[in-house]
């Protein structure tokens, strides 16, 4: 297995779990913060009229976040100290899990390859803060379906996972930082 890079530290879950809201206070708080790839491909997708939708074909859609994936993870090689990301590379399996598609072997291969710090920190799902906007189109249900097969694919890929608790975003940023043993870089 590949060496393990300590300082590149994974949030996933379902939509609408916090991990955006917890990584948007990492990045107030000085942290590196890779920002999501579904949202951002979604954003411009639409804004263009694109093919690379998760209602339109699911195949491109997960092409495009691998794509962001392997970049964000190689900017994040050349930053100093931690680095935390919205999602990794594993994200786009268990996408393409809940979409009910093949995994092509390229996207194995990277999520395999490319490592992150071995805890990776799940959002559960909590129906007190899910709501739909206009990326997040997810049902509840598919959410935690999505959290689901995220724990899933992360433990197949050889993860150990650390529930993110439910609590105020303060306590969340603490509890990951504490976890991790994150100081800004300087």
């Amino acid at each position: 297995m590949p060496t393990e890079p300590t300082r590149l530290v994974v949030l996933t879950g379902g939509p609408g779990s916090g991990k955006s809201t917890v990584i948007d206070r990492l990045r107030q708080a000085g942290f590196a913060c890779s920002a999501e790839a579904g949202r951002a491909i979604i954003r411009d997708q639409v804004a263009i009229d694109g093919p690379a939708l998760p209602w339109r074909d699911h195949g491109l859609f997960a092409e495009l976040m691998l794509c962001w994936e392997l970049r964000s993870y190689r900017l994040a090689e050349a930053r100093a100290g931690t680095v935390f990301f919205d999602r990794g590379l594993p994200d786009v399996v268990g996408y393409l899990r809940v979409a009910g598609r093949p995994v092509p072997e390229h996207i194995r291969v990277a999520a395999q390859r490319f490592r992150y710090h071995r805890r990776v920190f799940v959002a559960p799902p909590w129906p007190e803060i899910y709501a739909r906007d206009t990326e997040r189109g997810q049902s509840f249900a598919e959410a935690v379906r999505t959290h689901e097969s995220m724990v899933e694919t992360y433990s197949e890929f050889g993860y150990e996972l650390v529930p993110l608790p439910l609590s105020s975003v303060e306590d969340r940023v603490r509890f990951v930082t504490e976890q991790v043993g994150a100081r800004p870089a300087q």
